[in-house]
């Protein structure tokens, strides 16, 4: 392509400009060869003519294409120069706000001097596991790259950071070990990535300082390797130092500040253990001040100070030595505020006697101060034959005290760096390890020293290595790609570098000159003139003789040789440092013995250790110590051998501006550093050979619209990339045909983009034509038939309106007459009612008149009356009142003098006396009183108790005895028995009278109470009507509250989702914990292999063992210390419990003690009772079995009193023992259960117990009944079946009591024997008596009763009245606010009346439960003692007709119906489990009725629930728990086998809801189906367990399919071409995509990605996987999909355009689709992918007027503010017709998104998983209708 095709009208150049360096202009008119200028316009639409050299022919840079502007990578770009590299790193700075540019191999970060949040754990993952060309530029891409290569190649990397000072170096080299500590980990618990972390605010505090470039500044070099093992997690580090400064510890410049631990220390002086060092503020020390500022923006000293302690203290630096290190730093502030002064002679000084500074100095480390005071100002000659002591001046003086401070601070800086590595050591074999080298850049200033020197000497040595790195990749991707090589001239520096370190280089002659006694700078200036002025990079300065220039890679550099060697020896005395040596601290004296000379490093060696150097102890030896500078040179060929070793990865970076102003671009200071740092090196070499690279189907995917037709029918896409090439571009070595590429030289890709530009716009205008053609036509005949309409319209109108006014005119007409007579009348009748209005307004007047004059005459009288009655009255009143006052006066002198006499009298003993005696003979009478009222009270109520009892008896006695008497002698009574029977019957009806009277008067009082409560209710309903009304208001007040109420009620949806989502989190990181537990056990077991085997403790179960819930039994624990050996047997982690719930369970133990007490109290008051019952006159026999049977049912009673109290006891010691032993540790999340376990098994002991004691007293009833029916079988007594009460039904406890008294009423007949001789009629008297007294019992229960109820009801009352006030004091208080405060005071009411309410009912449910369960298991023991009698008696039945058979019959069983149960023996649950769960397989149940295993479990557990075996069920259901457990360990990666367990699961869970017995769980059982629920066992518990189980196998299930899912994401969603043709490709650079749209086997398309989620959906449906858990399945997968999409979509610029925007739409089209198909549209997955449906339409839609902004905001509802200006940054066309994003939209977007309160993070957590729930679905299967197949081997299963 010649130069006139590419110089021609409107194409776009760069030309120099003194401002920005380049500037952009465009050709007016087309170049000629030979014209002498170009005609160009600028930017500013400005003419300027640009001159052309004829003679090299050197023609302006050509701009790159627009389409080509923000790369990622700089190699892609077509153009490859110094102004397309600016330009391009200057539009993804300040445009896109992107701060990384890949340029080839090399990152370029650029400072933004911005906190950005693009270095969260969100995108740390995002970029693990990705290559370096899959996401945007990134250092986390850098180190992924870097470790993935450790991994792949087996090989050692290094990351090379360089850059300016400000550029960043620090903060990438840290981000960097960040991602290698997060994503690598540490391989055991010794957390060494938080130490290596932790290394860096200590390295800060010490290496860095603030300069006028950086406030954060790296004042050394460092190398650090991160070491690896074998499964490369990170076990170690080490860390290399080079040339720390140490001349900023004695000197800084303005605006410039030390080290940065110096002013931390200071800030924290006022600490109480840091008073020793004796600091104030920073600016009162000389070493912290001569910058000027001491302070620093946005920086706090101390609470960086805090980070530094906190980091030594996690790399295990002791306090001890915390505390020595900081006194060594305080020691050199005090230090240089040592005044020394100059004596007169001037040779000689002193310091300043008294000095505070000095003695705080030795103080501090420990020295003597008279020795440290003397060699300050001394030093010490030695020569062969003798020691002088030699004064120093003032300047000497001041020189050795620097010197000292900065040999003080580099030992210390060295010792603390040992530390470092020491902590960050370790034991283990390191496998690789990744070098991440944080240096200094290339520096110029206006004076350059030694230190600049050094860093630039290392800049060329790391400089050489880049070039031939970068070379050496050249070189293999052309091998590679089978490319002819011809060798590329690149730029080689090693002349530089020898002139530095070669033989008597520059390095070599200073050492020289160091060696010499008396050399200086000058003299070493001037060897190097004469020795190197021959050089090309070696020059010497016009007008100086003292200083040198070095042409070095970057730049030329003129150093200053004033101090070179003072610098590079390094000069201390040893006076000064054996005074150290000496110091009584170890830490300070360690520093300076430590220091020998040192034997050079060897290559070998891993630890580089920098020291300073200080002159040889001994003048006497030969041996020089190592100057700076060699020393320097060492370690910096170790590094270079290290780097050389490893795979170097490059980050450079650059300093955009110096006044460190956010995203601020200088180009100046820009190009220097791309100069400096070699980008632009690499862009040379780049560009010298083929630096355009295409893979052949994305150069056939982007070009082939320059294709011909003809040529399309070749499927071969190479041989048409030839064709196309050979056609298009004449010159052959224009490009190159690699094996999988196309190589390009520099502008071909643009010329091809210019043509296929030029070919777009021709068929642009083909099809603009032919539109606006079609389009006028269109708009002819439009206008033409609109024409003929209006037409036809208007002529229409005319004739409408001219027939309109004809009519208006005769109407008009008829109008007028009308009105005129109307408005006539109106005027008469206006008159008339005027003069009727005028006559009787004057009447009224008169009347009014006469009125108001009598009116005000009566007024006169009345006032006239209240006067004179006013005047008598106040004369009245003043005579009255001076009465009064003379009265007073009387009386107040006579009371006066009573006082005095009543003081007088009071004074006297004998008063006091008196007064004493009375009150104390009171005292004893009152108290006499009580007790004789106390002692009466009890004699009467024990005889009112014994006489009630007995008259009761006596009573029931002489009923039965009339009764006898009636039928056995009917009418043939003697008088006397008639006559007694009549008063008896007096008697009784008088009582009856009583007690009518009482009832009457009970029954008035009763409807008194009710008529007050009646009064009290309407009261209380006219309250609630005022409350009512009130709410009412307060209603209409609050309407507009409705949405906030409405918003809190979302809020409390999501904290309920949160926390079921916590609690979800919970369950997956017990199972978690619980795998890592089996697989460490596991492992124990194998390194242990002892042989033996421990025995559980038989009343263990074992479920405690192995399920997640364990408990203690308490009914098998015989004291405390089998419960703390059975506890530890447990383990202590799962005796943890809740303190609360253990209070309440003391409390319940000391309520039943309580109780117990009760009990025995009353147990011996009925013994004493009994006890005087029994007369003497009794005979011996009688009340000697009757005694036995009461003391036999005490005694039981008794002990099962103590034995249940003993059992509580020991319950409550191995309570309190668990709980002591668990004081100091954390609870586990089953300890809750534990404590509720072994609460309800103490109520079940506890009811277990009060059961049996009730069967047996019913037992000693029936026996004491027996015995009675033995003893009066005799005439008299026998005759008792007679009585006509004999059918009622009599209470079993009634009936013993009624025995008792007739036994000792028996002696008592026998005194009336002349009565009767069988004592009849005085048993009929004392059964009357009996009956008589237990009437009056009654009466006395009903009266108190009575009582009760009045004082509950004036308890009501009194409640009621107290509600009554605050509800009145509310409402006062109330009406006082403002409305608002109403509001929230009535709101806040409401809700704690609601709580109060709330509360006061969960108690009741709470008893209500306790009384069911209580009756529900009284009704369960019956329905087995019913059941048990059936089956005796069916056996008795069946045995007596076995007997009565007389002959051999055969019987045939008759097949009896299954009643859904399965019987197992106990030996045969282990082959159960192993053929139902752990080796079954899904396959072998294909056809069966789905989760089949579940209902055979069910079936099993039904028949133990049915046999009454509880601990069957639980081995059952443990045994099978941990199966599944088992079995999902081993199938972690398998999707069908943990879908088909997650069914199975859930299935048992229901069969265990749906028949538990709840009413709520059986709504929708058929009769058949209840009669399958449990009978016996609540196994409430279990299904806890069983739904964290489910929980697990849900997350294993969800990860599962992610895991199958996500690689496909990516490529199917945004790489491959859904809608074919409608994406182009963009040239690409060096980082080429390792899943390229090219047809490789790594590209999945949105089929792969649907046919495997057809996959998931078909395996749980077969399995019978609830549909509601299906719907969870895909709403997780659909957000999974959703988030990986999006997150790809923010980090890779690629894929931001508008073809991606179109296909992402019709992927997610598809999606929904396909979950309609499914019935899964509900399921909410589709909103899930609303962030992702917004991002497509964000990237279709217009961006360019603030109507479009707005548009973009309402409806990108989902996507947050950092998110849509993240797209929009991203934003690239694909062709030059589509346009980018100005700068002035998106901050528009920003303007109008501000008030968003939208959350910081950019990417979606793709890791997030919402909580499941599980709801309850009951089955329609019966468990007699579900078939065993074969294929199970489960023939020991028996069907019952």
């Amino acid at each position: 392509m010649s130069v006139s095709e590419l110089y021609s009208q409107y194409t776009r150049v760069w030309i120099p400009d003194p401002d920005e360096v380049w500037r952009s202009a465009e050709l007016i008119k087309d170049y000629k060869e030979g014209e002498k200028s170009l005609q160009l316009r600028l930017e500013d639409d400005t003419i300027r003519e640009y001159p052309i050299n004829v003679q090299s022919n050197q023609l302006p840079f050509l701009r790159n294409p627009d389409i080509l502007v923000g790369e990622n990578d700089l190699t892609a770009l077509s153009y490859l120069h110094e102004p397309a590299v600016l330009h391009n790193l200057k539009v993804r700075f300040l445009e896109s706000n992107h701060i990384y540019t890949y340029c080839g191999i090399v990152l370029v970060a650029i400072n933004p001097y911005e906190q950005l949040p693009i270095y969260g754990q969100d995108v740390i993952y995002a970029y693990s596991g990705q290559n370096m060309g899959d996401m945007d530029p990134h250092i986390f891409a850098v180190a992924e790259e870097a470790y993935k290569q450790m991994a792949r190649d087996e090989k050692n990397q290094s990351i090379i950071v360089s850059g300016e000072s400000g550029a960043g170096k620090t903060v990438s080299a840290k981000y960097a070990m960040r991602y290698f500590a997060t994503v690598s980990g540490s391989a055991s618990d010794t957390n060494i990535e938080e130490k290596v972390l932790a290394s860096s605010p200590i390295m800060e505090a010490i290496g860095n300082a603030k300069t006028t470039r950086n406030d954060n500044s790296s004042r050394f070099g460092k190398y650090i390797q991160i070491g690896f093992d074998k499964r490369y997690h990170i076990i170690g580090a080490n860390m290399r130092t080079y040339l720390l400064e140490k001349s900023r510890v004695v000197f800084q410049a303005d605006d410039e500040r030390n080290y940065h631990i110096f002013y931390q220390l200071c800030a924290a002086a006022s600490l109480p253990e840091f008073k020793e060092l004796a600091l104030t503020r920073a600016e009162d020390f000389f070493y912290a001040s001569q910058g000027g500022d001491t302070s620093i923006e946005g920086v706090d000293d101390a609470e960086d100070f805090e980070k530094t302690r906190q980091a030594f203290t996690l790399l295990g630096v002791r306090e001890s030595h915390q505390i020595s290190i900081f006194k060594i730093i305080a020691s050199i502030l005090h230090l240089g505020n040592v005044e020394i002064q100059a004596e007169r002679d001037g040779e000689s000084c002193s310091v300043s006697p008294g000095d505070e500074h000095l003695s705080n100095f030795c103080q501090l480390l420990g020295v003597e101060h008279g020795q440290m005071e003397h060699w300050l100002c001394h030093r010490k000659l030695v020569t062969t034959s003798e020691t002088y002591v030699k004064t120093m001046s003032l300047e000497q003086a001041v020189n050795a005290r620097n010197a000292l401070a900065k040999h003080i601070y580099a030992q210390l800086f060295g010792w603390i760096v040992e530390h470092i590595n020491k902590a960050l050591h370790t034991t283990l074999k390191q496998h690789s390890f990744i070098g991440v080298l944080d240096i200094y850049g290339f520096e110029t200033f206006e004076v350059n020293s030694f230190e600049q020197f050094c860093i630039n000497y290392a800049n060329e040595k790391l400089q050489q290595q880049f070039n031939s790195h970068v070379f050496k990749l050249e070189q293999e991707e052309y091998m590679k790609e089978q490319i002819p090589w011809t060798l590329i001239d690149f730029y080689d520096n090693q002349p530089c570098i020898d002139l530095i370190e070669a033989k008597l280089g520059i390095l070599d002659l200073l050492d020289e000159e160091c060696k010499v006694p008396k050399g200086t700078d000058q003299n070493w200036a001037q060897k190097l003139y004469d020795r190197h002025s021959g050089s090309q990079h070696f020059q010497k300065p016009r007008m100086s003789n003292t200083a040198f220039i070095v042409i070095h890679f970057a730049d030329k550099v003129e150093y200053l040789s004033d101090g070179f060697l003072e610098k590079n020896r390094d000069t201390v005395y040893e006076e000064q440092i054996n005074i150290l040596k000496a110091s009584k601290f170890p830490l300070v004296a360690d520093l300076f013995h430590d220091d020998k000379d040192s034997v050079p490093a060897t290559a070998s060696s891993s630890k580089i250790s920098v020291r300073s150097a200080r002159p040889p102890l001994k003048t006497s030896n030969k041996e020089h110590k190592k100057t700076v500078g060699h020393q320097f040179r060492t370690s910096l060929h170790l590094l270079m051998e290290t780097l050389n070793a490893t795979t170097p990865h490059y980050v450079r970076c650059i300093k955009p501006n110096d006044e460190k102003l956010p995203f601020h671009f200088d180009p100046k200071r820009a190009v220097q550093q791309l100069r400096a740092c070699g980008v632009l090196e690499t862009i040379r070499i780049s560009a010298a050979g083929y630096p355009s690279r295409w893979a052949y189907h994305d150069f056939f995917n982007r070009y082939r619209v320059l294709v011909k037709k003809s040529e399309l029918a070749n499927t071969d896409k190479k041989a048409i990339c030839r064709s196309v090439l050979e056609s298009l571009i004449k010159d052959p070595d224009k490009f190159q045909f690699g094996r999988t590429k196309i190589f390009f030289r520099a502008g071909q890709v643009a010329y091809l983009e210019k043509l296929r530009a030029d070919k777009f716009r021709a068929a642009t205008i083909m099809i603009q034509k032919t539109v606006r053609g079609w389009l006028q036509k269109v708009k002819y005949r439009r206008l033409k038939g609109a024409t003929l309409t209006l037409q036809r319209y208007i002529r229409g109108l005319l004739a409408r309106r001219l027939a309109e006014h004809l009519r208006r005119t005769r109407a008009a007409m008829v109008l007028q007459k009308q009105y005129r007579m109307r408005r006539a009348h109106r005027a008469y009748q206006r008159i008339r009612r005027a003069a009727i209005v005028i006559q009787a307004f004057a009447r009224g007047v008169f009347v009014r008149r006469l009125y108001h004059q009598v009116l005000r005459e009566h007024k006169a009288t009345i006032i006239q009356k209240y006067m004179r009655g006013w005047l008598a009255r106040r004369r009245f009143h003043q005579l009255r009142g001076a009465a009064i006052v003379i009265q007073c006066g009387f009386r107040r002198l006579k009371a006066k003098q009573e006082l005095k006499a009543l003081k007088i009298e009071a004074r006297s003993a004998e008063h006091l006396k008196r007064l004493n005696v009375g009150m104390e003979n009171k005292v004893v009478q009152l108290q006499r009183k009580i007790d004789d009222q106390n002692k009466e009270f009890k004699t009467l109520s024990e005889q009112l108790s014994a006489v009630t009892s007995t008259h009761a008896m006596e009573v029931e006695k002489l009923k039965k005895e009339l009764a006898y008497y009636q039928q056995s002698r009917g009418e043939d009574s003697s008088p006397q028995l008639q006559q007694e029977v009549e008063s008896l019957r007096m008697e009784l009806q008088r009582a009856h009278s009583e007690r009518k009277v009482l009832e009457d008067a009970h029954a008035w009082e009763k409807d008194e109470l009710r008529k007050r409560v009646a009064d009290l209710e309407q009261e209380n309903a006219l309250l609630k009507d005022e409350k009512e009304q009130l709410n009412n208001q307060i209603l209409c007040q609050t309407k507009g509250d409705f949405a906030q109420n409405s918003g809190k009620e979302n809020l409390l949806m999501k904290e309920l989702e949160e926390e079921r989502s916590r609690y979800q989190n919970l369950v997956k990181e017990y199972s978690r914990l619980e795998q890592r537990y089996d697989n460490l056990r596991d492992e124990m077991t194998l390194i242990k292999q002892t042989p033996g085997h421990k025995r559980n403790p038989s009343n263990q179960s074992s479920l405690e063992s192995d399920s997640n819930y364990p408990s203690i039994s308490t009914s098998e624990v015989g004291d405390t210390e089998d419960a703390l050996q059975q506890v530890e047997e447990i383990g202590l982690e799962k005796a943890a419990m809740d303190m609360t719930v253990f209070l309440k369970l003391q409390k319940r133990v000391r309520e039943l003690e309580q109780e117990r007490r009760k009990l025995q109290v009353q147990l011996e008051k009925r013994e004493q009772q009994d006890g005087k019952r029994v007369p003497a006159e009794q005979p011996k026999s009688d009340s000697d079995l009757d005694q036995d049977a009461d003391l036999a049912y005490n005694s039981l009673k008794r002990q099962e009193l103590e034995s249940e109290n003993k059992k509580l006891k020991n319950e409550l010691n191995e309570l309190r023992k668990a709980v002591a032993d668990q004081a100091s540790t954390h609870g586990a999340p089953d300890s809750y259960n534990l404590l509720l376990n072994q609460l309800k098994l103490a109520h079940e002991e506890l009811e277990v117990r009060k059961e049996e004691v009730l069967i047996l007293r019913t037992q000693i009833v029936s026996a004491d009944q027996r015995r009675l029916a033995a003893k009066s079988s005799e005439p008299n007594i026998n005759a008792r079946t007679s009585w006509p009460n004999s059918e009622k039904h009599v209470d079993q406890e009634d009936a013993i009591e009624a025995y008792h008294g007739v036994c000792q009423t028996n002696s008592k007949t026998e005194d009336w024997g002349y009565l009767n001789e069988d004592g009849e009629l005085g048993l009929a008297y004392q059964g009357l008596k009996q009956v008589a007294r237990l009437l009056e019992a009654q009466l006395q229960t009903q009266s108190r009763e009575h009582e009760e109820e009045v004082e509950s009801l004036k308890a009501q009352v009194e409640a009621l009245k107290e509600e009554l006030d605050k509800q009145q004091q509310t409402f006062c208080q109330t009406l006082l606010l403002s409305p608002e405060a109403q509001v929230e005071f009535g709101i806040q009411q409401e809700i704690s009346r609601l709580t109060n309410e709330n509360l006061d009912l969960k108690e009741l449910v709470e008893k209500l439960e306790k009384n069911e369960k209580k009756l529900k298991k009284q009704l369960k023991i019956y329905m087995k003692k019913v059941q048990d009698l059936e089956a005796a008696q069916a056996l008795a039945q069946s045995e007596k007709r076995r007997h009565e058979l007389n002959r051999q019959v055969t019987v045939q069983r008759k097949e009896k119906d299954f009643q859904g149960m399965l019987e197992y023996h106990k030996e045969d649950e282990a082959l159960l489990v192993r053929n139902l769960v752990t080796e079954l397989k899904p396959q072998a149940l294909a056809g069966t009725v789905p989760c089949l295993p579940a209902y055979i479990l069910y079936m099993c557990i039904r028949h133990a629930d049915y046999v009454n075996d509880d601990l069957k069920v639980h081995s059952l259901l443990t045994s099978t728990i941990n199966g599944i457990k088992k079995v999902l360990k081993k199938h972690n990666d398998d999707f069908e086998m943990t879908s088909f367990w997650l069914s199975n699961t859930c299935r048992l869970l229901h069969c265990l809801k749906q028949y538990s017995g709840d009413e709520g769980f059986m709504t929708q059982n058929t009769a058949k189906q209840n009669e399958h629920c449990l009978k016996n066992f609540d196994l409430t518990e279990y299904r806890q367990v069983l739904s964290d189980l489910s929980i697990q196998i849900y997350q294993q299930l969800i990860k599962i399919a992610e895991g199958l899912l996500q690689p496909m994401i990516v490529s199917a969603m945004l790489e491959n071409e859904s809608i074919q043709g409608l994406s182009g490709v963009k040239p690409t650079g060096y980082r080429k995509r390792s899943s390229s749209m090219a047809d490789g086997d790594n590209a999945y398309c949105l089929e792969a990605v649907i046919c495997q989620m057809n996959s998931f959906h078909t395996i749980m449906c077969d399995q019978g996987l609830d549909p509601e858990i299906i719907m969870q399945v895909f709403k997780q997968l659909f957000y999974m999909i959703n988030a990986v999409t999006l997150n790809n979509l923010l980090l890779r610029k690629d894929v931001c355009s508008w073809s991606t925007g179109m296909q992402l739409r019709y992927n997610i089209s598809q999606l929904e689709e396909w979950l309609r198909g499914r019935n899964l549209h509900q399921s909410g997955a589709v909103q899930t992918m609303e962030p992702l449906i917004q991002a497509a339409q964000l990237l279709q839609l217009k961006k360019k007027t603030p109507e479009d902004a707005e548009a973009i905001c309402s409806l990108c509802t989902a996507l947050s503010t950092q998110q849509i200006v993240k797209i929009l940054n991203l934003y690239t066309p694909l062709n030059e017709f589509e346009e980018r994003v100005t700068v002035a939209f998106i901050r528009t977007i920003q303007a109008q998104l501000q008030e968003r309160n939208d959350p910081h993070q950019l990417l979606l957590d793709f890791k997030h998983m919402f909580p499941v729930l599980f709801p309850f679905n009951p089955s329609s299967l019966t468990m007699d209708s579900i078939h065993i197949p074969a294929c199970l081997n489960l023939e020991f299963l028996n069907e019952v």
